[in-house]
């Protein structure tokens, strides 16, 4: 067992966690729907995320969620930080390691598709890894080789959609184009996403549900649109647009994320 594993035992107790939640920027006041809450920062783990980026928290809260009991990490690193795209593999191989075999995955992402606007969630179907990069690079077992056909569990997306219906909002399933960042997209590079079949653009996720794929358990994410891509629309892009807008989403998600849990 990792040393980050063990930490979290001491601190929340022997009892397995049902799902692994992470959750993107502006999106972090999500993990206030816990009960029973364990906060542990994730200073006092080996591996865990280290500076983090503004909009997203720096705590791994464990509690009950749905009926089950969840860790929830309040913001990941991103591959634009550093240049890693397996950071988040100690803190998810922990959780794994901890009984985790669902993981759900937020991020705030920006449209390329009209149908998909600016506080409105994008259900991720599947992903496009326009970064290029994998963090299982340097993995040496045969391990590495996932599968990635439906990767974003087919049960959990039909879930999760006739919960929408239920709380009577849309939940419409897109495609996600992995970008790298910093920087946001070019006009062209948003043209092009469009051309190869996105419905929406983002800096993170990917390399997540590879990781997830990776240990094992079944992935489902969703996407808070917070604006339209570059030259879809005259907004001016910016990350304080980004988590000032990612509040809409994440009133929703407040909803929609522990009643999937429930149905786990």
């Amino acid at each position: 067992m990792t040393k980050a594993a063990k930490t979290i035992r001491k601190i929340a107790g022997r009892e397995p966690i049902a799902a692994a939640i992470v959750l993107g920027s502006g999106l972090s006041d999500i993990g206030a729907l816990l009960e029973d809450k364990i906060t542990i920062p994730y200073s006092e783990m080996k591996g865990f995320p280290g500076g983090g980026v503004s909009g997203h928290g720096r705590d791994l809260l464990i509690g009950q969620m749905g009926g089950k009991r969840v860790a929830v990490l309040t913001g990941r690193q991103h591959y634009y930080e550093h240049g890693n795209a397996a950071a988040m593999r100690p803190a998810l191989e922990a959780l794994s390691e901890l009984g985790a075999e669902t993981l759900l995955l937020t991020n705030s992402a920006g449209s390329v598709d009209q149908r998909f606007q600016p506080g409105d969630l994008m259900l991720i179907a599947d992903h496009i890894n326009y970064a290029g990069m994998n963090p299982l690079i340097g993995e040496p077992t045969d391990r590495r080789f996932v599968n990635m056909v439906n990767c974003y569990d087919l049960d959990l997306r039909a879930k999760a959609t006739k919960l929408a219906q239920r709380f009577d909002y849309a939940l419409g399933e897109g495609i996600y184009f992995w970008y790298s960042g910093p920087s946001f997209e070019t006009v062209a590079e948003i043209q092009m996403a469009m051309r190869l079949g996105a419905n929406a653009v983002g800096m993170s996720t990917a390399p997540e549900v590879i990781l997830g794929r990776f240990l094992g358990m079944r992935v489902w994410a969703c996407s808070s649109i917070t604006n339209m891509g570059a030259g879809l629309s005259s907004e001016n892009i910016s990350h304080e647009h980004t988590k000032l807008m990612a509040v809409q989403g994440a009133e929703k998600l407040k909803k929609l994320i522990p009643a999937l849990v429930e149905e786990l």
